[in-house]
This record gives C-alpha cells, structure tokens and sequence, in this order.
C-alpha cells in the first residue's frame, strides 16, 4: 500500500515532471538559434510524460481497487486523463518532429508554417488540459478510499456487476 511518506515522495516527483514540462513549453522557442538543446529538451520532455504515465500506472497497482480485481472501476474514474495524456503525448511528439524537421538544417531562419502553427497550438491547448488532468489524477489517487475497503468501494463492486 502507498504510505503517507511514500505519497509525498510520489507527488512531489510528479509536479517536478510536470513543471518541467510547462518548463518547455513556455522556453523552448527561445531556444530555436541552438537546435540540439532543443532537440534534448524535447526529447527530456517526451520522457517525462512517459514517466509520468508510468507513475500513475504504479500507483494504480498500488491501490486496493487494483489489487480487489477492479481495474475497469479504476480505468473509468480516470479515463478522462489517461486519455488526454495519450492525446498530449502524440501531439507533442509530432509538434516535437516537425519542428526538428523544419529548423535543423537552418536554425538561423523563421520558418513558421501554418500546419505547425496549428499544430503548436492545439499542443498549447492540450498541455493546458494534460497540467489540470494529470494533477488531478496524482491528487485523487491519494484519496484512501482507493486504499482500503470501504462502502463506496462495495457499491461500485455490486455497480459493476450488474
């Protein structure tokens, strides 16, 4: 079971993932004139969010919820996220690629297209989305009703097998 020390420790990692991310996203254009800090600082961010979906996968194990058999009722309260994360991941990878495609050979000019610029901002609108999602989700899942049996727990068990 997740214990209230290991919690913090979990949390804590999980914003500095997080911060990094909105790290990069808010700088990473100030940094087009130096191609391979900026392909590193992609490529630091793109694992980031892997970690940070491997975390919430950890701690998804880590509950009663998981470990009772009642994965789907996990997969349902977080679906909004896990999903959104999936999106997020996709689009900045490809914002990711494209702009390393178009500015590599030629940092020096502005190359801004009006697919990449689309792109970038549905990315912006995603991380947005991805920030109060993935917080919320490292928030709920330190509620201990996902840590013990509990009322709640039983009534989306008989829920379920209806």
């Amino acid at each position: 079971m997740l214990q209230t020390s290991n919690y913090g420790l979990v949390l804590a990692l999980q914003f500095l993932l997080l911060a990094y991310d909105l790290f990069v996203n808010a700088f990473s254009e100030l940094l087009r004139l130096a191609p391979v800090i900026q392909l590193v600082l992609f490529i630091i961010q793109d694992v980031a969010v892997l970690f940070s979906v491997v975390i919430v996968f950890l701690t998804f194990f880590n509950t009663f919820v998981f470990q009772a058999g009642l994965v789907g009722l996990l997969f349902r309260e977080f679906r909004g996220a896990i999903i959104l994360t999936t999106v997020y991941f996709a689009l900045s990878v490809s914002l990711h690629v494209w702009v390393m495609n178009l500015r590599w050979k030629n940092s020096k000019t502005f190359v801004w297209t009006n697919g990449l610029q689309a792109l970038f901002v549905l990315q912006r609108l995603a991380a947005v989305l991805y920030c109060y999602f993935y917080k919320r989700t490292a928030m709920r899942l330190g509620d201990p009703r996902f840590y013990h049996d509990s009322p709640w727990l039983r009534r989306e068990f008989l829920k379920g097998s209806r």
